[in-house]
């Protein structure tokens, strides 16, 4: 019981003295007392400013090393494709690429 007691009486202000625990019950606002009452709506942008960047550089970089993207197919090799399919006949095709 004493060894309890000794390390409660020298734990207890070490712990008020580095966490500060002693200022804060005073002024509960204190760590934030330049920000004014708006600190929470700066603060609820900033989290979706830097969760979008994350997020945004990470489809970035999936889609520049997956090669995502990229292709671009035309018109006349969707057609040209159709055609080998059998879904459209050659006169269909013809008149397709006449258009295009």
């Amino acid at each position: 019981m004493r060894f309890r007691s000794s390390f409660m009486a020298l734990a207890v202000p070490a712990t008020v003295a580095l966490t500060g625990i002693a200022t804060v019950m005073g002024d509960p606002y204190d760590h934030m007392d330049g920000w004014g009452a708006g600190w929470w709506l700066w603060m609820a942008i900033m989290m979706v400013v830097v969760w979008g960047g994350i997020i945004a550089i990470a489809v970035w970089a999936v889609s520049r090393f997956t090669g995502g993207g990229n292709e671009r197919i035309s018109p006349l090799d969707i057609a040209r494709e159709r055609l080998a399919k059998g879904e459209i006949s050659e006169e269909e095709f013809e008149r397709i690429r006449q258009k295009l």
